[in-house]
């Protein structure tokens, strides 16, 4: 009669407990009871799946809530510097992969440090000591810049500049040639469409649109794949559902293909993506994107937005100039009328607002924007979003509260979790501000929920990463935020708050008869485990829709 029964598992439910819950059933879907071992054990039939969680946790699903989904897949076959800045290994590691993959028109790499080379960024010429015979770019860690060799500049045909949108930039030197650094989509997109898949993963980003060339069936074939890929890596780290931060139809298409094809291992949320210099109207696609995606595992009912870029470019809209060039506070992708606007109009149609602000300023903005709705249309439960919050002002932290906007933050980005260094002294910061910056603690207390994810491929998909960087943070030096967190506060920001932003609080993050069956097992009790070795942590087993979509035993 049960598909599946968890027991003898320390239980974190998110919901009321009960002495000697230790066990779960799962049939059709849904988690149909929940008890003790004996009381569990006796609804399993000759075909049950009996699983003995060994005493560790049992929990719902973990779901990250801002994901780029298609470049994670794609990049899981790049070569990734992971933060090295070691020239010698950088050499070592740019070489191996262009002998192990000769046939690729463009290499392309991933996860480049702002700070790679004697501390500054990397130029055409250093890239060309390392390989000057093949055209090779590297995205930051961050993926809004590229660094390419002079051969990929070549062949892209910016070697001497081009066209760009108003917020990107081909960096050009002193010599009226490039120096290799793209900033922003509208530059580095001129390189990246030339990598071995198109950089067809990148149109969500870069236009919010479906790929200029329609793609062939070997190409559609390629990007499920890719999709399929991603998926299947973040099932094995036990997430059962994702926040995707860039979307179009033809994403959302790909996706509903492989849920036909019974491939699709984890739910997904895709958004509307508005540029800055798209018509208002365009917002009449978000509501056919809306009522064309209406399932439990592939659904749409956002609209998402940028308000500005990232610190380390000089592109996060600060309220003073950067410490290191005087001359800018960043880059203002929507003017506040015109955000407004937009706002109001998204809002009137009941639509949820997620936009990404990274510096103090941008958020401002951006809650300026939702009071302006929230003024114009009345309040409602909205649960609109700010991504990321890197920096805020104490002036607006109250703000969250009062608007009812819900702060998503990333921990692995903070410079506490040890996986991005800080920024030098005067560079991004004024010592100040980081008081501030990535304030985990201050924004928790004046939000109404404070919700935890990756950006992945940002960081890595792990969570439990990131529950440890947001319970065990590192000492990054002088001035930083300290903003450590209770594994009960982390758990949540990653389960049941995220289920509740998609207004799902109903369905999934608790593990209760009648909520569906999403579901992992790890492979410690983590409330015993010490907070600096979470992330020793990983899932035996992970269960979305009542299916088994990683398991560890025969991995």
């Amino acid at each position: 009669m049960t598909d599946i029964v968890i027991h003898n598992g320390s239980l974190v439910t998110f919901d009321t407990p009960m002495p000697g819950q230790t066990a779960i059933a799962i049939k059709d879907g849904l988690i149909t009871a929940i008890g003790d071992d004996a009381t569990i054990l006796d609804l399993a039939g000759p075909d049950t799946r009996i699983v003995d969680a060994g005493g560790n946790s049992v929990m719902p699903g973990f779901i990250d809530s801002h994901v780029h989904l298609f470049m994670g897949g794609v990049e899981l076959d790049r070569l990734d510097f992971q933060g090295s800045t070691d020239r010698a290994e950088i050499a070592a590691m740019i070489r191996d992969y262009s002998a192990a993959r000769p046939d690729d028109t463009l290499l392309m790499a991933t996860g480049a440090n702002y700070y790679m080379f004697d501390g500054r960024p990397a130029t055409r010429h250093d890239l060309d000591e390392i390989i000057p015979d093949r055209p090779f770019a590297v995205f930051g860690g961050d993926h809004h810049s590229i660094w390419a060799n002079t051969k990929a500049l070549e062949m892209a045909g910016i070697l001497y500049g081009g066209e760009t949108d108003a917020d990107s930039e081909i960096v050009m030197g002193d010599d009226g040639m490039a120096t290799g650094m793209l900033v922003e989509p509208g530059a580095w997109n001129h390189v990246a469409r030339l990598s071995s898949s198109g950089g067809r993963e990148q149109a969500g980003i870069a236009f919010g649109r479906n790929p200029a060339t329609p793609p062939t069936e070997d190409e559609r074939e390629a990007d499920k794949a890719s999709l399929e890929k991603g998926m299947l890596h973040c099932a094995r780290f036990g997430i059962t559902t994702l926040h995707n931060m860039d979307g179009n139809f033809y994403q959302l298409e790909l996706l509903s293909e492989l849920e036909v094809e019974g491939r699709l291992p984890c739910r997904i949320e895709v958004p509307f993506h508005l540029k800055n210099d798209d018509p208002i109207d365009r917002l009449e696609e978000a509501h056919e994107m809306r009522a064309r995606f209406t399932g439990d595992k592939v659904w749409c009912g956002r609209v998402k937005m940028f308000m500005d870029g990232v610190s380390e470019s000089r592109t996060g809209l600060q309220l003073r100039p950067y410490p290191e060039d005087p001359t800018t506070n960043g880059v203002e992708l929507f003017a506040p009328d015109h955000f407004a606007e937009v706002c109001i109009r998204a809002d009137r149609a009941g639509f949820q607002i997620s936009t990404h602000a990274i510096g103090e300023l941008a958020v401002r903005r951006v809650l300026d924007g939702y009071e302006a709705a929230q003024n114009a249309n009345g309040r409602r439960d909205s649960r609109h979003r700010i991504e990321h919050v890197e920096t805020v002002t104490r002036e607006d932290l109250p703000r969250f509260d009062a608007l009812g906007v819900v702060p998503s933050m990333q921990p692995m980005q903070s410079p506490r979790a040890g996986w991005f260094p800080p920024a030098p002294p005067g560079r991004s910061f004024h010592d100040d501000q980081r008081e501030l910056c990535y304030a985990f603690r201050d924004v928790r207390a004046h939000a109404p929920r404070l919700i935890f994810n990756t950006d992945w491929p940002i960081v890595p998909i792990e969570p439990m990463r990131s529950i440890q960087a947001a319970c065990a943070p590192l000492d990054a030096g002088p001035h930083w935020a300290d903003g450590t967190q209770t594994l009960d506060e982390a758990l949540a920001s990653y389960i049941v708050d995220n289920a509740w932003v998609e207004f799902n609080e109903d369905s999934k993050g608790r593990l209760a008869p009648g909520m569906m069956a999403d579901v992992v097992v790890m492979d410690h009790p983590l409330h015993e485990m010490p907070a600096d070795r979470l992330s020793e942590a990983r899932p035996l087993l992970t269960i979305c829709d009542g299916a088994i979509t990683w398991d560890a035993a025969i991995a």
